[in-house]
């Protein structure tokens, strides 16, 4: 079966990449957000429903790391989750905010990122 095509978003390398591994160091958040696009893209369906072991496995990172990953991304507006029971697996539908914004956020080197100073300042001490 031939490898089926991904096509990324331009935002996420001129961007969305720098800021999760640079900025919030949080290298892991980047890797799951890029699977579950990939994943969302490949699939009819708008969301991904997968548990934290399959996709800690799927991605090569520890299930602590995933928990953590997708709960800032959560944070960050960039994953939303549903459950249909407390117990069921969790629903997950990536959010590109830039496409939502009037014209969108420019993608090159030189771009403005958007102020996610908001979403930072309740963990600083």
């Amino acid at each position: 079966m031939p490898a089926k095509t991904v096509q990324l978003d331009p935002y996420l390398t001129g961007v969305l990449m720098r800021d999760l591994v640079g900025h919030d160091r949080r290298s892991a958040a980047f890797l799951v957000y890029l699977w579950f696009s990939a994943e969302q893209q490949n699939q009819a369906h708008n969301s991904v429903s997968i548990s934290y072991q399959d996709l800690a496995e799927s991605i090569g990172i520890s299930k602590s790391a995933a928990q953590s990953a997708v709960a800032w991304l959560v944070r960050r507006k960039l994953l939303a989750v549903t459950k249909a029971t407390v117990t069921a697996t969790p629903e997950y539908e990536v959010l590109s905010p830039w496409k939502s914004r009037q014209g969108g956020w420019p993608t090159s080197q030189s771009a403005t990122k958007p102020d996610t100073t908001s979403s930072r300042q309740s963990h600083r001490r």
